[in-house]
């Protein structure tokens, strides 16, 4: 069983590392005197649907990493981390006043949830008084019905007895 259990793990980190994609690893050179932005780290190139597979005619287009191996010069890196800052400025001016907005949203939210609560409270109150009016009322209606039946059995009685006395 020991055997078993250790050939399977094995055989399962010789699978998984023989899956795994190797991390690569990207040098720069320093050169005196000139700036270069770092390269990005090197990504295998992802397998496509071939056209004549597919049955469609594709167009090529020239991959980012293509674009990102030509050589910038400091104005177009100073200009290219000028408009990234500028986007980043609006990115967060955005945010900012969306948070606002949230904000403001949140507390509208909270004062209606607190009046639908008073509203809630007041027509529990409303409706356990209503309970307890319709069960007075009924009590009354019962009442009030035992007293007529008490009545008529009284006014009943006392006719049949005074029939009967007659009769003698």
């Amino acid at each position: 069983m020991r055997v078993v259990v250790k050939s399977l793990l094995g055989l399962s980190l010789i699978c998984s590392m023989a899956w795994a994609e190797p991390t690569p690893q990207t040098t720069t050179p320093i050169t005196q005197g000139t700036t270069v932005a770092p390269l990005p780290p090197q990504v295998a190139p992802k397998p496509g649907i071939l056209s004549a597979v597919a049955g469609a005619n594709t167009i090529v287009q020239p991959s980012p990493q293509e674009k990102e191996n030509k050589v910038l010069t400091a104005e177009q890196i100073a200009k290219e981390k000028a408009s990234q800052d500028a986007k980043v400025k609006a990115m967060v001016k955005d945010q900012a006043t969306r948070l606002q907005q949230l904000e403001k949203a949140n507390l509208d939210a909270l004062a209606q949830n607190q009046e639908l609560q008073l509203k809630n409270d007041s027509l529990g109150v409303q409706v356990q008084v209503l309970q307890s009016e319709a069960s007075a009322q009924m009590f009354l209606y019962g009442a009030a019905t035992i007293a007529i039946g008490v009545l008529l059995g009284f006014f009943i009685a006392s006719y049949i007895y005074t029939k009967r006395r007659r009769q003698w």
